[in-house]
């Protein structure tokens, strides 16, 4: 590993040097607010090596391999990175109420290190250019959610670790099998060179992707990283997990985990699988299971009472509309406009996504902690007793419903648009069709907010830490939405450096 490696690497590095520290200081101190600190400062390092890597203070700006090409610390992986980092920072915060109940604090330490090891691993993840790299990436960091998630030790908390881990592995086996497959037939691990020989082997008339062993591939490369993305039918996990594990790893897993997934699947599709022919024929497979996740998520959401499945059924149906942008191949490779690239839309989408399925989140956790009731129903007189924290949480779900002029309603015009300019205008009609859908189960939840009487009136304030983390992200998805360009513009110039487009 040479001095450039080591650079390109710096914020993987960075941010798994600070998991580390976290654990040290907590086995020196028994002052969680200290531990809380250093993990929250501890960020700006990784943040500060990140924003190098993309105005290239310092480097050679000209090389962004490192580790014998199998890393790639380009603009496309580098927008991730800030969405990852911006995710940990929110959590951290969410997280000082929880880490402070004094049946987590003997752990919190633990806590933290936790998400920033799998913090960690999602950061490789979206710089990876080759498949061994990308297994390892994955188990990285799927593990420590695990822990996560049944960290409570709570019967529920137990049965939601042992379930995301079980189908996990399933999906990691079924996913390294589809490696295995392109490996066998191309001889090569490396993506670009997938491309290169994939385009040189005699294909067959008539079949998908031109030969059989390539459509098994894919279909097996989509599953494993369909789980990731809670993809139907790969999306069992995902009400159980939230509904059992503790709500900020649920904000933490609805948004790191998605984002990570979505961007590996994009570079492993449009750059080992970046043939005209070859992008065609899994755009077909991308609109079809694009349009059967998000209405299956959005009318199995319609009858939850329980916030938390609700939203995870949500989730569902989100990762649906992203996956419109990701199968909406611009027509003939002309144009990254703002309305017209599938592949700009995915990135707009994931960001303003971020900002508003954490405020949700993180307005949810200041609401149930404090009343310990997560259902729907205890959501009741809200805006009597604490007008700034419904305000919040009615803000974000109507961004998740996409109601003009939150970033939620952009986020789905400049998909659905891109569906149309790439002929897949009925996935489009799909997904309108799933909004009106959807307005049904968010507006029951901002009808028992704003309009419902609560059985006990007594009122409350969130903690200033959460508060601010909720906060921060309702402006971010009220600005990006106001004024979309200054998103869309960060995405146009993360394509161009990773997708040949």
């Amino acid at each position: 590993m040479t001095v450039q490696d080591i650079w390109l690497l710096s914020p993987e590095i960075s941010m798994a040097l600070l998991a580390l520290l976290v654990i040290a200081v907590d086995l020196m101190t028994r002052s969680m607010s200290k531990v809380l600190t250093v993990a929250f400062i501890g960020l700006s390092a990784p943040v500060i090596l990140t924003l190098n890597l993309w105005f290239n203070w310092f480097g050679d700006p000209s090389i962004t391999d490192a580790v014998f090409d199998t890393f790639q610390a380009d603009r496309f992986s580098l927008f991730f990175k800030f969405i990852l980092l911006l995710v940990t920072a929110g959590t951290i915060l969410a997280s000082v109420k929880y880490i402070s109940n004094d049946r987590v604090k003997a752990y919190g330490g633990e806590f933290l290190s936790l998400i920033l090891l799998s913090v960690s691993g999602m950061m490789v993840l979206v710089s990876a250019t080759e498949l061994i790299t990308i297994y390892v990436a994955l188990e990285l960091t799927a593990l420590p959610i695990v822990a996560l998630a049944a960290i409570h030790r709570s019967k529920q908390g137990v049965e939601a670790g042992t379930k995301f881990f079980v189908l996990s592995a399933i999906s990691s086996a079924i996913l390294l099998y589809g490696f295995a497959y392109i490996y066998g037939y191309t001889g090569s691990t490396h993506l670009s060179v997938i491309m290169e020989r994939l385009s040189m082997l005699p294909t067959e008339a008539g079949v998908p992707f031109g030969s059989f062993a390539v459509l098994l591939a894919v279909i097996m490369i989509t599953a494993g990283f369909g789980f990731k993305m809670a993809v139907v039918p790969w999306q069992m996990w995902v009400p159980d997990v939230y509904q059992g594990a503790p709500t900020p790893v649920v904000a933490f897993l609805s948004v790191a985990s998605k984002s990570a997934a979505f961007a590996v699947l994009m570079r492993v599709m449009y750059t080992a699988f970046g043939g005209d022919n070859l992008m065609q024929d899994w755009s077909g497979l991308f609109a079809i299971l694009a349009a059967i996740t998000m209405t299956l998520g959005n009318i199995l959401a319609l009858s939850q009472s329980n916030i938390k499945r609700l939203l995870g059924y949500s989730t569902i149906a989100q990762a649906g509309y992203i996956l419109v942008g990701v199968a909406s191949v611009p027509v003939n490779h002309v144009g990254l406009s703002a309305a017209g690239a599938g592949p700009q839309g995915v990135l707009y989408y994931l960001a303003g996504y971020a900002f508003t399925n954490l405020a949700v989140f993180f307005t949810v956790i200041a609401i149930t902690s404090r009343t310990d009731d997560n259902s729907i129903e205890g959501m009741n007189g809200l805006l009597k007793r604490s007008p700034l924290l419904a305000g919040l949480l009615v803000f974000g779900l109507l961004s998740l419903l996409g109601m003009p002029p939150t970033v939620g309603f952009m986020t789905k015009v400049v998909v659905f648009g891109a569906a149309i300019n790439a002929n897949l205008t009925w996935v489009a009609v799909v997904g309108v069709v799933n909004t009106v859908i959807a307005a049904y189960y968010y507006l029951r939840v901002i009808r028992a907010i704003v309009f419902e009487d609560a059985s006990d009136q007594s009122t409350f304030s969130a903690d200033r830490p959460i508060l601010v983390a909720a906060s921060f992200a309702a402006v971010g998805a009220a600005v990006f939405g106001i004024a979309p360009f200054l998103l869309l513009d960060i995405a146009g110039k993360a394509l161009p450096i990773v997708l040949a487009l």
